[in-house]
């Protein structure tokens, strides 16, 4: 008796520009960059590149669309990479319609601008810097006008660089931090909140260094912590309009904020020191970030989701 055995190569599908491998390959590839050390690697370019990463982060959603944010808008800062744009594409896939915001990086935009209407949803591309308020008055009210209404505010954008000698940290860095990673959240939560509705949620991406620290990232993990209490201050504030207010901690995850901001040799290996003994990819965090702006967190608010490859952490 003959047996025969046909092996057949993983499936590639073109969808709006963008080549995908079938699911089977899809997760092949995704076991392979989870086990792969990260190379040596800067970028002097900020905030970074994500075009410019090798390996290339996963951004793809993993899982089909259950139309979770269907109908409705959601607008995330620094969508055009890292963990905003894996939230951006599978809120596309969720079927909401989304605005980005992101300072600088138009090709990265494009690029999530394609894998969000590959999902068959509208897209706004926004550039600028939210540490201008009016910047971020004037970004609300461009989604509103082109959507229709806003019901998810994810803030994401962020700044990053590091120090690890309190005596070198100048005050225009020092600022810099704040003015992106807490102000920047502040302008777009008081833009937002004249256009969001009651039941609507607002997601703010802080940091495990809001709760571990990190000597090398001083000013960054002093406003992720600022940004954790805000969360559960504007929780408060925000119940009687029923506008939940909950964050994600994330940390470390495979961003351009990595080689943007750290040398070649410390980006070499990046991740490996956290207890899963690898960086996370962009789209393990999404699924939190969507869990905390769609119905499935309807009875929470002022709460902290933490993805950050092991770490034990106060709540």
């Amino acid at each position: 008796m003959t047996f025969i055995v046909k092996f057949e190569r993983p499936r590639r599908e073109r969808t709006a520009g963008l080549l995908r491998l079938s699911p089977r390959a899809d997760a092949d590839q995704r076991d392979s960059q989870m086990t792969s050390s990260i190379p040596a690697q800067h970028q002097d370019a900020t905030p970074g590149r994500e075009s410019e990463m090798t390996p290339a982060p996963d951004y793809m959603p993993r899982y089909p669309s259950s139309g979770r944010l269907d109908g409705k808008v959601a607008l995330i800062t620094g969508g055009d990479s890292g963990i905003g744009r894996a939230s951006a594409v599978l809120f596309a896939r969720e079927k909401a319609k989304v605005a980005i915001l992101y300072l600088e990086e138009d090709e990265d935009a494009k690029e999530t601008k394609n894998a969000i209407e590959a999902e068959g949803a509208e897209c706004l591309l926004i550039r600028g810097d939210v540490r201008d308020k009016a910047f971020c008055t004037d970004a609300v009210k461009r989604t509103v006008e082109a959507f229709g209404g806003l019901d998810v505010l994810v803030n994401n954008a962020a700044h990053q660089m590091e120090e690890n000698d309190l005596q070198n940290l100048s005050q225009a860095e020092l600022a810099k931090h704040f003015e992106t990673n807490v102000y920047g959240y502040v302008y777009m939560m008081q833009a937002a909140l004249d256009h969001l509705p009651d039941g609507a949620a607002i997601v703010n991406v802080t940091s495990v260094n809001s709760y571990k620290g990190n000597d090398s990232l001083i000013a960054y993990s002093s406003t992720k912590g600022a940004i954790t209490a805000l969360t559960r201050s504007m929780a408060s504030n925000l119940l009687d309009r029923k506008i939940r207010v909950n964050g994600v901690a994330p940390g470390p995850v495979w961003t351009p904020f990595i080689p943007m901001s750290m040398p070649a040799e410390k980006v070499e290996g990046f991740g490996e020191q956290a207890p899963m003994k690898r960086a996370g990819q962009p789209n393990e965090i999404a699924p939190s970030v969507l869990f905390l702006a769609c119905q499935d967190s309807s009875y929470m608010t002022g709460q902290v989701l933490h993805p950050n490859g092991g770490y034990i952490v106060g709540a």
